[in-house]
């Protein structure tokens, strides 16, 4: 894994020297994405620069350093990731005469440019991947990011010249970048914990869409104006194209099927020059990829877990019992309250953006575990969003059914009811109705639950029922002094995609958003900040293809999730090993902020002192929901975690010298222009 950085300012005269410093210093910001080298390419007369930090994976010689330039001397690349087919892409490179220095995946990209031009060699690339390439002969830069945005591409203006990198921390050393808050986005942040793409906390300032590349030229600088991004690989139509062609084989064979697509895409993730493992938690994503990986190994596989001391969160005994069946190397590390806790203050530097996805502490945690054994980790991200796993899935059904048939007044009646008490009661009311039966339905978390579900019971359409599902803050703006919520792919209702039922709509509107948004940057950043690769073999296109290509009730079965992906483990590992409710993969920070450590220093960022000096928020209303958490009369973490993070990374940029500024409804703009 690797970290990109450069520049394209062709209207200004810059010296050599100076585009080599300016990038120096950008690639520096991301060393720990890239601790092993460091290179920047430079053309003065283009006004162009590429800089680049590596992290060394495949061809650990001098032939694998970056920035690259093709056989032919007209590309010259800097590239972030892994394309996992690369071997098969040079062997057909190869046959057609192309010659190879070293055996890395950038030079096979370099060649597969020449041979396909640059869409045609991202449609065959199946990988993870951001990539900044410069075309000498057209004078034209690309900028390319992958299938599902597991690789982070940033891209703003500086005044005359455009910037872009992996992340914000780069673009914020050039000359002329704007650090100027974009107040609409912060609606974003506090509503889906992440500021969706393509916007950013700053304005003037775009994250790439996944699936996209742009091809920029001169005149788009001259005219301060992005093209329109180019769509090579859509999840929407994907999805759409195997709906149309479903599957047709039997129920036997479709888990055959899978099982051998999910290997294949195992397989291609084990490939390494370096130490290789996998995040290991005992639930059924990432115990199917650890045991097709065993599969294919003749030694034992590193695998890794973290334990929490808080029961409702300690999963470290499932994952171990796996390990052990599985006959893994696993490594498990039992985490205690104030080793998390310590976390929290690295998170406004781990998180280049505000971000505020809690489980971002235990992934971080993890990560360094396994960094501290191995240099490359399996993920089993994806596999919810692609097979059924989250509830909202199994209800979304049944809430459709009840928005129909059910008055609104009946709905908002039982609402009230629901909230009337705190989630806390409603836990105890539940264990008290529950430990009265002959068999044990228990919920995790059943109060909190159930007052989301009230929050969004009385919603009158399916686009507003999955919007306040998703929401941590239903109306942002009630809490932001100034901002205004951009357009995205869940609020504007001709970006929902077309499907035949409701959960299939939002199952794809997850892997659209919530995975490339939430999941996948909590999971690069909190990898890289520990200069570990991350892969994530589940989001080969090639199992989304296929899993789009099945009937629901492969996936939904009888109220469960991800049947047909339990069908594959079964083959692997005995049904009661992972046959249990589904646990989050986070930290009570509720109780943390209320009763622990944690309380100080939230109140030292939610003070009326501090609000008023960071000036973003609506004093009162922060304040109110602060007290009444305090108070325990609701819990309202999700709420809360979102202010606190932006809180903490505005306070760590003001130490730090970028001194970010804010204005009264900056437009959150788009990639488009």
């Amino acid at each position: 894994m690797c970290g990109v950085t450069g520049i394209f300012a062709p209207a200004q005269s810059v010296s050599s020297d100076d585009l080599t410093r300016w990038t120096d210093c950008a690639a520096n910001t991301l060393r720990h994405r890239g601790p092993d080298d460091g290179a920047a390419w430079v053309d003065p007369e283009a006004g162009v620069a590429l800089g680049h930090r590596r992290l060394s994976i495949i061809d650990l010689s001098a032939t694998g350093r970056q920035p690259m330039t093709s056989a032919t001397t007209r590309y010259v690349v800097a590239f972030n990731g892994e394309i996992y087919n690369y071997p098969a892409m040079r062997a057909e490179l190869a046959a057609g005469g192309a010659s190879f220095r070293g055996h890395s995946d950038t030079e096979v990209l370099l060649a597969a440019v020449e041979r396909w031009g640059f869409e045609g060699a991202l449609k065959r690339a199946n990988g993870m991947f951001a990539v900044a390439m410069w075309d000498r002969e057209n004078r034209c830069l690309y900028l390319a990011r992958d299938r599902f945005g597991q690789k982070p591409l940033y891209v703003a203006w500086a005044k005359q010249a455009l910037v872009f990198g992996s992340e914000l921390s780069a673009l914020r050393t050039y000359p002329g970048f704007d650090t100027t808050i974009n107040q609409d986005a912060l609606t974003l942040l506090l509503r889906h914990s992440a500021i969706l793409a393509p916007h950013t906390v700053y304005r003037d300032c775009w994250k790439l869409m996944p699936g996209t590349f742009l091809r920029i030229d001169t005149d788009a600088i001259t005219r301060r104006t992005l093209p329109d991004p180019v769509s090579y690989w859509s999840a929407a139509d994907a999805a759409q194209t195997a709906l149309a062609d479903p599957w047709q084989g039997s129920t036997d064979e479709a888990v055959d099927a899978l099982e051998a697509c999910l290997s294949d895409a195992v397989g291609a993730c084990m490939v390494s020059d370096v130490p290789i493992g996998a995040f290991l938690s005992g639930g059924i994503d990432s115990s199917t990829v650890v045991a097709l990986m065993q599969a294919q190994s003749t030694q034992p596989v590193r695998t890794f877990s973290i334990g929490f001391t808080e029961a409702a969160y300690n999963e470290a005994g499932d994952a171990a019992a796996v390990a052990e069946h599985l006959g893994t190397n696993h490594t498990e590390l039992y985490i205690t309250p104030d080793d998390a806790k310590a976390v929290i203050p690295d998170l406004p530097r781990i998180y280049d953006e505000p971000f505020a996805d809690s489980s971002q502490i235990p992934t971080f945690l993890v990560s360094q575990l396994a960094r501290a054994n191995v240099t490359v980790s399996l993920s089993g991200d994806g596999g919810d969003e692609m097979f059924g796993g989250y509830n909202r899935y199994t209800w979304s059904r049944h809430l459709d059914r009840a928005i129909r048939a059910v008055p609104g007044g009946l709905r908002r009646w039982a609402a009230r009811r629901a909230l009337a008490a705190t989630p806390e009661r409603w836990d105890r009311r539940y264990d008290r109705a529950v430990s009265m039966l002959p068999f044990d339905p228990r919920q995790d978390r059943f109060g909190e639950k159930l007052h989301k579900l009230a929050g969004i019971i009385d919603a009158p359409t399916r686009e507003e029922m999955y919007l306040r599902l998703v929401s941590q803050w239903q109306d942002p703006r009630s809490a932001l002094i100034n901002g205004e919520e951009p357009p995205t792919r869940l609020n504007c209702r001709n970006e929902w995609p077309d499907m035949p039922g409701f959960a299939e709509q939002i199952m794809l509107l997850d892997s659209l958003v919530y995975l490339p948004d939430d999941i996948l940057v909590k999971l690069d950043r909190a990898s890289m900040a520990v200069s570990l690769e991350s892969r994530v073999p589940l989001l080969d296109h090639r199992v989304f293809e296929f899993a789009w290509g099945l009937p629901e009730n492969l996936k939904i079965h009888k109220g469960q999730g991800k049947w047909i992906l339990r069908k594959v483990l079964e083959r692997h590992v005995p049904r009661a090993m992972f046959d249990r409710p589904k646990m989050g993969f986070g930290v009570p920070i509720g109780t943390w902020l209320r009763d622990g450590d944690l309380r100080d220093w939230a109140e030292d960022l939610l003070s009326s002192e501090s609000l008023a000096r960071s000036g973003h928020f609506r004093i009162e209303t922060v304040r109110n929901v602060w007290q009444e958490h305090l108070a325990g009369t609701r819990n309202h973490q999700h709420s809360l975690w979102p202010v606190l993070m932006f809180e903490a990374w505005h306070r760590h940029q003001m130490a730090a010298g970028t001194n970010p500024g804010h204005d009264a409804a900056v437009p959150a703009g788009s990639a488009q222009s």
